[in-house]
């Protein structure tokens, strides 16, 4: 959700949606990724809801409550509570509880980078970094926060802005789909799901219901035919399930149908809400008991540090949008899908292939299964081809320009993280920048 949309009508509900986007990324951000609130309303907020609804905002941090709270010009209109271990959650009828966990302790050295930021020794490569990162007169800005390029599972250079490091969390958006998607390869891998199934969730089983048709791999592949649309207006039923509903999952469930399932492809994180839900329930535990699953069968293999993923109201986790990790960690994730599916030990974690099913799109969309890629016939994706980024590559995506770059057949993965604006978010320059890795580390 971002700008002009945000005060067509119903004011009310569109503020609401607001100050709901401001409470929860400033919380997030404060507590998860140790940020100044005021730069995060300014450089993340306000280009999400505009300056017209920044305006009538105002954020007040709780560092001891752990909490913020948003108000407009007479009354509070949106608070949200931090909870370690948890990151933060609107506060909203219907919550249940979280017992806070410890921080996870980093990991430990396996030689895929030093203690300090690697500076590349590729003139063209910096120059390549210089064009991503500077902001030029004129244009919109592109508050890129940090690149990590990783050639042959080892960091061979990277970049912060002022602020961040080589530990700083960073908030997913959309690439949490992308770990939605490594999570059912592991149910898939231990034969507890088959992507082929219904998903048969109670809400669909009315007789003669269209929705109970949808598959496990028409909401990866974002062909439901449900009517939840994914726009850039506080109206868009997304925007609602996100900023004023405690159980997502519920709300995506209870979109009618649209079109038949598998016929056409329309992006919506409504999909991948029901499949973090069908994920919790597969594992089993709550909340707790999938943070303790993804710590020891996907976190922990790929030797990644701390990870916050963040919960509903109804502890299912938000796998469409809430993943909060390092620059490098992110990079570690990317390496799995690289190396089809195995962690650095060469223990399998996904099923032979998946990484391949992944990337792979279908009815000519520029998407596979939770990643962008190249292999279609469509337009953006012969642009990327054309500017060198390879018909191998593909890539996890969130808004504003938060990515993780694969290219196989130049092993190549690199990461890139920011708050840039519309409509490109950046992808040109990070375009020149995989060309210029792949031809200066060959």
């Amino acid at each position: 959700m971002a700008g002009a949309g945000w005060a067509i009508a119903r004011p009310d509900q569109a503020l609401r949606v607001a100050a709901g986007v401001a409470a929860h990324h400033v919380c997030s951000m404060v507590f998860v990724g140790q940020q100044d609130p005021e730069a995060i309303f300014r450089e993340l907020v306000r280009p999400m809801i505009g300056s017209a609804g920044a305006a009538l905002l105002s954020v007040h941090v709780d560092r001891p409550a752990r909490r913020v709270a948003v108000d407009g010009l007479v009354s509070t209109l949106a608070t949200a509570s931090y909870t370690p271990g948890y990151g933060c959650r609107l506060d909203l009828p219907g919550n249940v509880a979280f017992t806070a966990a410890p921080a996870v302790t980093p990991a430990v050295d396996d030689g895929f980078a030093p203690p300090k930021a690697v500076v590349t020794d590729k003139p063209a490569v910096a120059m390549a970094l210089d064009r991503v990162f500077d902001e030029r007169p004129g244009d919109a800005p592109k508050a890129v926060k940090a690149v990590v390029i990783v050639k042959d599972g080892k960091v061979v250079a990277e970049r912060y802005a002022p602020g961040y490091g080589i530990h700083s969390p960073l908030i997913s958006f959309s690439v949490a789909k992308s770990f939605t998607n490594a999570l059912l390869g592991l149910l898939v891998h231990d034969g507890k799901l088959d992507a082929t199934r219904l998903l048969d969730p109670p809400e669909w089983r009315t007789p003669g219901d269209p929705r109970a048709a949808i598959t496990i791999e028409d909401l990866m592949r974002m062909q439901s035919g449900l009517a939840a649309e994914e726009a850039e207006s506080a109206f868009s039923p997304v925007a609602k399930m996100e900023f004023l509903n405690a159980d997502m999952a519920g709300f995506a469930a209870a979109q009618p149908a649209k079109k038949a399932p598998g016929k056409t492809f329309e992006y919506t994180s409504a999909d991948t809400v029901l499949l973090s839900r069908l994920v919790g329930e597969t594992v089993g535990g709550g909340a707790a008991g999938l943070r303790a699953f993804t710590r020891q069968r996907l976190f922990a293999p790929l030797h990644m540090g701390d990870v916050t993923m963040e919960f509903d109201g109804k502890g299912t986790f938000i796998g469409s949008t809430y993943v909060y990790t390092s620059a490098r960690d992110y990079a570690r994730f990317g390496l799995l899908y690289l190396n089809d599916g195995k962690a650095p030990d060469g223990t399998r974690v996904l099923p032979e292939g998946w990484a391949r099913w992944s990337r792979t799109s279908m009815l000519g969309a520029p998407y596979g299964a939770g990643f962008w890629t190249n292999d279609g016939p469509s337009d953006v994706a012969r642009m990327r081809v054309q500017g060198g980024f390879p018909k191998d590559g593909y890539f996890a995506s969130g808004t504003m320009g938060q990515r993780i770059y694969i290219v196989p057949s130049a092993h190549l993965v690199i990461t890139r993280f920011g708050y840039s604006a519309p409509p490109a978010y950046g992808i040109e320059d990070d375009v020149g920048l995989i060309k210029a890795a792949i031809d200066a580390y060959r």
